[in-house]
Protein backbone atom coordinates (compact mmCIF):
# COMPACT_ATOMS: atom_id res chain seq x y z
CA UNK A 1 0.00 0.00 0.00
CA UNK A 2 1.35 3.59 -1.16
CA UNK A 3 -0.04 6.31 1.21
CA UNK A 4 0.44 10.49 0.47
CA UNK A 5 1.40 11.78 3.88
CA UNK A 6 0.91 15.64 3.67
CA UNK A 7 4.11 16.05 5.40
CA UNK A 8 3.33 20.11 5.76
CA UNK A 9 0.14 19.54 7.91
CA UNK A 10 0.22 20.04 11.30
CA UNK A 11 2.06 21.89 14.66
CA UNK A 12 5.06 20.61 14.91
CA UNK A 13 5.42 20.01 10.70
CA UNK A 14 7.05 18.33 9.15
CA UNK A 15 9.11 16.69 12.26
CA UNK A 16 6.15 14.39 13.11
CA UNK A 17 5.61 13.73 10.07
CA UNK A 18 8.80 12.64 9.20
CA UNK A 19 9.06 10.75 12.51
CA UNK A 20 5.56 8.59 12.63
CA UNK A 21 6.59 8.01 8.40
CA UNK A 22 9.82 6.30 9.75
CA UNK A 23 8.42 4.55 12.45
CA UNK A 24 5.32 2.77 10.54
CA UNK A 25 7.53 1.32 7.73
CA UNK A 26 9.95 -0.25 10.14
CA UNK A 27 6.81 -1.90 11.81
CA UNK A 28 5.03 -2.92 8.42
CA UNK A 29 7.20 -3.91 5.66
CA UNK A 30 3.98 -3.68 3.01
CA UNK A 31 4.32 0.03 3.38
CA UNK A 32 5.22 2.77 0.90
CA UNK A 33 5.00 6.64 2.05
CA UNK A 34 5.25 9.61 -0.41
CA UNK A 35 6.00 12.54 1.57
CA UNK A 36 4.70 15.59 -0.13
CA UNK A 37 5.97 18.97 1.10
CA UNK A 38 8.98 21.10 0.35
CA UNK A 39 11.80 18.83 -1.34
CA UNK A 40 14.55 20.75 -0.20
CA UNK A 41 13.16 20.74 3.50
CA UNK A 42 12.52 17.31 3.58
CA UNK A 43 15.62 16.03 2.00
CA UNK A 44 17.79 17.91 4.18
CA UNK A 45 15.52 16.55 7.53
CA UNK A 46 16.04 12.69 6.45
CA UNK A 47 19.38 13.76 5.32
CA UNK A 48 20.22 14.43 9.26
CA UNK A 49 18.29 11.52 10.57
CA UNK A 50 20.48 9.46 7.98
CA UNK A 51 17.77 7.46 6.37
CA UNK A 52 18.23 5.78 3.45
CA UNK A 53 14.69 6.33 1.88
CA UNK A 54 13.90 3.14 1.61
CA UNK A 55 10.09 2.80 0.65
CA UNK A 56 10.27 6.69 1.50
CA UNK A 57 9.89 8.88 -1.37
CA UNK A 58 9.58 13.00 -1.56
CA UNK A 59 6.89 14.49 -3.84
CA UNK A 60 7.50 18.15 -4.24
CA UNK A 61 4.51 20.62 -3.57
CA UNK A 62 4.43 24.24 -3.47
CA UNK A 63 2.77 26.07 0.22
CA UNK A 64 0.30 24.33 2.63
CA UNK A 65 -3.01 25.36 3.92
CA UNK A 66 -2.22 27.62 7.35
CA UNK A 67 -4.76 26.60 10.09
CA UNK A 68 -6.05 29.92 10.64
CA UNK A 69 -6.28 30.23 6.39
CA UNK A 70 -10.10 30.13 4.48
CA UNK A 71 -9.58 26.80 3.13
CA UNK A 72 -11.24 27.77 -0.20
CA UNK A 73 -9.18 30.75 -0.61
CA UNK A 74 -6.00 28.85 0.27
CA UNK A 75 -6.50 26.44 -1.93
CA UNK A 76 -7.73 28.81 -5.15
CA UNK A 77 -4.37 30.80 -4.36
CA UNK A 78 -1.88 27.78 -3.81
CA UNK A 79 -3.37 24.82 -6.27
CA UNK A 80 -0.16 22.98 -5.69
CA UNK A 81 -0.35 22.90 -1.94
CA UNK A 82 0.67 19.68 0.36
CA UNK A 83 -2.98 18.59 0.66
CA UNK A 84 -3.89 19.27 -2.70
CA UNK A 85 -0.91 17.38 -4.19
CA UNK A 86 -1.62 14.56 -1.96
CA UNK A 87 -5.38 14.18 -3.45
CA UNK A 88 -4.21 14.49 -6.97
CA UNK A 89 -2.31 11.60 -6.57
CA UNK A 90 -5.00 9.75 -4.84
CA UNK A 91 -7.66 10.65 -7.86
CA UNK A 92 -4.70 9.67 -10.26
CA UNK A 93 -4.60 6.09 -8.55
CA UNK A 94 -0.66 6.65 -7.79
CA UNK A 95 -1.61 6.38 -4.28
CA UNK A 96 -3.97 4.64 -2.15
CA UNK A 97 -4.84 6.85 0.35
CA UNK A 98 -4.17 10.24 2.35
CA UNK A 99 -3.26 11.49 5.26
CA UNK A 100 -2.75 15.06 6.67
CA UNK A 101 -2.57 16.69 10.62
CA UNK A 102 -3.22 19.95 8.47
CA UNK A 103 -6.17 21.96 8.02
CA UNK A 104 -9.24 20.17 8.09
CA UNK A 105 -11.25 22.66 6.11
CA UNK A 106 -8.65 22.28 3.47
CA UNK A 107 -8.25 18.39 3.79
CA UNK A 108 -11.88 18.54 3.42
CA UNK A 109 -12.37 21.11 0.67
CA UNK A 110 -9.16 19.41 -1.50
CA UNK A 111 -11.59 16.03 -0.95
CA UNK A 112 -14.45 17.28 -2.36
CA UNK A 113 -13.15 18.90 -5.50
CA UNK A 114 -11.79 15.90 -6.51
CA UNK A 115 -15.37 14.30 -6.61
CA UNK A 116 -13.66 10.83 -5.58
CA UNK A 117 -16.79 9.58 -3.99
CA UNK A 118 -18.09 5.56 -3.87
CA UNK A 119 -19.93 4.70 -5.74
CA UNK A 120 -23.35 5.91 -4.40
CA UNK A 121 -22.38 8.33 -1.83
CA UNK A 122 -23.90 11.91 -1.92
CA UNK A 123 -21.06 12.91 0.49
CA UNK A 124 -18.55 12.05 2.94
CA UNK A 125 -18.45 12.28 6.10
CA UNK A 126 -15.66 12.75 9.35
CA UNK A 127 -15.93 9.66 11.55
CA UNK A 128 -14.18 10.31 15.12
CA UNK A 129 -13.76 7.19 18.04
CA UNK A 130 -14.85 8.79 21.22
CA UNK A 131 -14.46 6.71 24.58
CA UNK A 132 -17.39 6.05 26.43
CA UNK A 133 -18.15 4.15 29.67
CA UNK A 134 -19.06 0.88 27.86
CA UNK A 135 -16.47 1.60 25.59
CA UNK A 136 -15.78 3.38 22.01
CA UNK A 137 -18.66 5.09 20.14
CA UNK A 138 -18.49 6.17 16.51
CA UNK A 139 -19.61 10.15 16.13
CA UNK A 140 -20.05 10.96 12.48
CA UNK A 141 -20.07 13.45 11.12
CA UNK A 142 -17.96 15.96 12.98
CA UNK A 143 -17.75 18.95 10.74
CA UNK A 144 -17.08 17.57 6.70
CA UNK A 145 -20.83 18.42 5.90
CA UNK A 146 -22.28 21.05 8.00
CA UNK A 147 -25.00 21.46 5.76
CA UNK A 148 -26.98 18.10 5.47
CA UNK A 149 -29.82 16.49 4.18
CA UNK A 150 -31.33 13.91 5.77
CA UNK A 151 -30.28 11.52 3.17
CA UNK A 152 -26.72 12.46 3.75
CA UNK A 153 -27.28 11.05 7.67
CA UNK A 154 -29.16 8.14 6.72
CA UNK A 155 -25.49 6.94 4.07
CA UNK A 156 -23.82 7.97 7.64
CA UNK A 157 -25.50 5.79 9.48
CA UNK A 158 -24.44 2.98 7.47
CA UNK A 159 -21.04 3.68 6.82
CA UNK A 160 -20.75 4.36 10.25
CA UNK A 161 -21.93 1.02 11.22
CA UNK A 162 -19.11 -0.75 8.85
CA UNK A 163 -16.19 1.12 10.29
CA UNK A 164 -17.46 0.34 13.85
CA UNK A 165 -17.45 -2.91 13.06
CA UNK A 166 -14.90 -3.27 10.71
CA UNK A 167 -12.05 -1.10 12.05
CA UNK A 168 -12.84 -1.01 16.01
CA UNK A 169 -14.75 -4.61 16.03
CA UNK A 170 -18.09 -4.12 17.09
CA UNK A 171 -19.87 -7.13 15.98
CA UNK A 172 -23.61 -5.51 16.13
CA UNK A 173 -22.90 -1.74 16.39
CA UNK A 174 -26.34 -0.03 17.50
CA UNK A 175 -26.81 3.38 16.20
CA UNK A 176 -28.51 6.13 17.32
CA UNK A 177 -28.95 9.82 15.80
CA UNK A 178 -28.14 12.92 18.22
CA UNK A 179 -31.21 14.96 19.13
CA UNK A 180 -32.53 16.69 21.97
CA UNK A 181 -34.85 14.11 23.31
CA UNK A 182 -35.25 10.03 22.83
CA UNK A 183 -39.12 10.39 22.40
CA UNK A 184 -40.23 9.86 18.75
CA UNK A 185 -41.20 13.36 16.95
CA UNK A 186 -38.48 14.90 18.77
CA UNK A 187 -36.07 17.49 17.01
CA UNK A 188 -35.43 19.50 13.21
CA UNK A 189 -37.38 18.45 10.49
CA UNK A 190 -34.09 17.11 9.25
CA UNK A 191 -33.28 14.94 12.07
CA UNK A 192 -36.95 13.53 11.99
CA UNK A 193 -36.60 12.71 8.31
CA UNK A 194 -33.16 11.36 9.03
CA UNK A 195 -34.68 9.13 11.90
CA UNK A 196 -37.03 7.94 9.41
CA UNK A 197 -35.36 7.14 6.98
CA UNK A 198 -32.52 5.53 9.10
CA UNK A 199 -35.60 3.31 10.84
CA UNK A 200 -36.41 1.90 7.72
CA UNK A 201 -33.00 1.19 5.72
CA UNK A 202 -30.05 -1.00 5.86
CA UNK A 203 -29.08 -0.73 9.90
CA UNK A 204 -32.77 -0.65 10.84
CA UNK A 205 -32.54 -4.05 12.93
CA UNK A 206 -29.28 -2.31 14.81
CA UNK A 207 -30.90 0.86 15.51
CA UNK A 208 -31.99 2.38 19.02
CA UNK A 209 -33.73 6.14 17.58
CA UNK A 210 -32.40 9.39 18.99
CA UNK A 211 -29.91 9.57 21.60
CA UNK A 212 -29.43 12.44 23.73
CA UNK A 213 -25.98 14.34 23.75
CA UNK A 214 -25.29 12.58 27.37
CA UNK A 215 -26.60 9.46 26.26
CA UNK A 216 -23.31 10.12 23.87
CA UNK A 217 -21.04 8.90 26.31
CA UNK A 218 -22.66 6.76 28.60
CA UNK A 219 -22.65 4.58 25.82
CA UNK A 220 -26.27 4.21 24.52
CA UNK A 221 -25.04 3.94 20.81
CA UNK A 222 -22.10 2.30 19.25
CA UNK A 223 -22.58 5.11 15.96
CA UNK A 224 -24.08 8.11 16.63
CA UNK A 225 -25.09 10.40 13.81
CA UNK A 226 -25.41 13.96 13.48
CA UNK A 227 -25.20 16.69 11.25
CA UNK A 228 -21.28 18.11 10.77
CA UNK A 229 -21.97 21.43 12.50
CA UNK A 230 -23.58 19.43 15.31
CA UNK A 231 -20.29 17.04 15.73
CA UNK A 232 -17.84 19.87 15.28
CA UNK A 233 -19.37 21.44 18.45
CA UNK A 234 -20.17 18.39 20.07
CA UNK A 235 -16.63 17.35 19.81
CA UNK A 236 -15.00 20.52 20.79
CA UNK A 237 -16.63 21.03 23.61
CA UNK A 238 -16.44 17.58 24.97
CA UNK A 239 -12.31 17.95 24.19
CA UNK A 240 -12.65 21.46 26.39
CA UNK A 241 -14.77 19.84 29.21
CA UNK A 242 -12.38 16.63 29.16
CA UNK A 243 -9.63 19.00 29.65
CA UNK A 244 -10.93 21.02 32.23
CA UNK A 245 -12.40 18.37 34.77
CA UNK A 246 -8.90 16.85 34.33
CA UNK A 247 -7.13 19.83 34.97
CA UNK A 248 -8.75 20.65 37.87
CA UNK A 249 -8.80 17.13 39.19
CA UNK A 250 -5.17 16.62 39.55
CA UNK A 251 -5.05 20.03 40.95
CA UNK A 252 -6.96 19.15 43.69
CA UNK A 253 -5.39 15.78 44.24
CA UNK A 254 -2.06 17.12 43.85
CA UNK A 255 -3.03 19.30 46.99
CA UNK A 256 -4.40 16.77 49.07
CA UNK A 257 -1.68 13.84 48.47
CA UNK A 258 1.88 15.84 47.20
CA UNK A 259 3.58 12.25 48.39
CA UNK A 260 1.72 10.40 45.43
CA UNK A 261 2.10 13.42 42.81
CA UNK A 262 4.34 10.95 39.91
CA UNK A 263 1.93 8.36 40.47
CA UNK A 264 -1.28 10.26 39.93
CA UNK A 265 0.53 12.49 37.16
CA UNK A 266 0.61 9.28 35.02
CA UNK A 267 -2.80 7.87 36.11
CA UNK A 268 -4.19 11.42 34.41
CA UNK A 269 -1.87 11.21 31.57
CA UNK A 270 -3.41 7.64 30.89
CA UNK A 271 -6.79 9.48 31.30
CA UNK A 272 -6.26 12.59 29.13
CA UNK A 273 -5.03 9.89 25.92
CA UNK A 274 -8.06 8.42 25.64
CA UNK A 275 -9.37 11.80 24.49
CA UNK A 276 -6.96 11.60 22.06
CA UNK A 277 -6.25 10.21 18.46
CA UNK A 278 -3.45 8.56 18.99
CA UNK A 279 -4.53 4.93 18.86
CA UNK A 280 -6.18 5.21 15.29
CA UNK A 281 -4.21 8.12 14.53
CA UNK A 282 -7.02 10.25 13.48
CA UNK A 283 -10.43 10.47 11.88
CA UNK A 284 -11.85 8.77 8.76
CA UNK A 285 -13.38 10.67 5.76
CA UNK A 286 -15.47 7.94 5.19
CA UNK A 287 -17.15 8.09 1.55
CA UNK A 288 -14.59 8.66 -0.73
CA UNK A 289 -12.87 6.13 -3.32
CA UNK A 290 -9.46 5.55 -1.45
CA UNK A 291 -8.58 6.15 2.62
CA UNK A 292 -8.17 9.59 4.04
CA UNK A 293 -7.29 9.99 7.80
CA UNK A 294 -7.51 13.43 9.32
CA UNK A 295 -5.08 13.91 12.30
CA UNK A 296 -5.48 15.84 15.25
CA UNK A 297 -2.97 19.33 14.50
CA UNK A 298 -1.31 18.45 17.72
CA UNK A 299 -0.15 14.82 16.79
CA UNK A 300 3.36 13.41 17.26
CA UNK A 301 4.97 11.14 15.23
CA UNK A 302 2.70 8.39 17.41
CA UNK A 303 -0.64 9.23 16.20
CA UNK A 304 0.88 9.74 12.63
CA UNK A 305 2.49 6.11 12.37
CA UNK A 306 -0.63 4.68 14.10
CA UNK A 307 -2.88 6.97 11.37
CA UNK A 308 -0.73 5.29 8.50
CA UNK A 309 -1.83 1.57 10.49
CA UNK A 310 -5.01 2.55 10.44
CA UNK A 311 -5.15 3.62 6.90
CA UNK A 312 -3.87 0.18 6.25
CA UNK A 313 -6.53 -1.69 8.44
CA UNK A 314 -9.32 0.02 6.54
CA UNK A 315 -8.31 -1.25 2.76
CA UNK A 316 -6.92 -4.80 4.16
CA UNK A 317 -10.62 -4.70 5.94
CA UNK A 318 -12.38 -4.10 2.74
CA UNK A 319 -14.41 -1.29 4.65
CA UNK A 320 -14.87 0.96 1.55
CA UNK A 321 -16.49 -2.38 -0.57
CA UNK A 322 -18.23 -3.34 2.55
CA UNK A 323 -19.93 0.38 2.56
CA UNK A 324 -21.05 0.24 -1.16
CA UNK A 325 -22.89 -2.81 -0.59
CA UNK A 326 -24.71 -1.96 2.15
CA UNK A 327 -25.60 1.18 0.40
CA UNK A 328 -27.10 -0.57 -2.45
CA UNK A 329 -29.59 -1.39 -0.76
CA UNK A 330 -30.14 1.99 0.79
CA UNK A 331 -33.21 4.65 0.38
CA UNK A 332 -34.10 6.22 -2.62
CA UNK A 333 -32.45 10.08 -2.85
CA UNK A 334 -34.83 12.65 -1.60
CA UNK A 335 -36.24 14.47 -4.54
CA UNK A 336 -34.42 18.00 -5.21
Amino acid sequence: MRIALDAMGGDEAPGINIEGAIQALEAMPQLEVALVGDRAELEQRLTELGHSGERLSIIASEGFVGMEEKPTDALRKKPNCSIAVCWKLMANREVDAVISAGNTGGVVASGLRTRLFLKGVKRPGIAVVLPTMSGQAILMDVGANPGARAEHLAQYAVMGSVFAKQIIGIESPRVGIMNIGSEDGKGTDLVREAHQMISTGPVKSSYVGNVEGRGLYSGEADVVICEGFVGNVVLKVSEGMASMMLRKLAAQVMESMPEQQRQVAGAFQQAAASYEYNETGGAPLLGVDGVCLICHGSSDGRSIRNALRTAMAIRERNVNERIMESLSYSVEPIAG
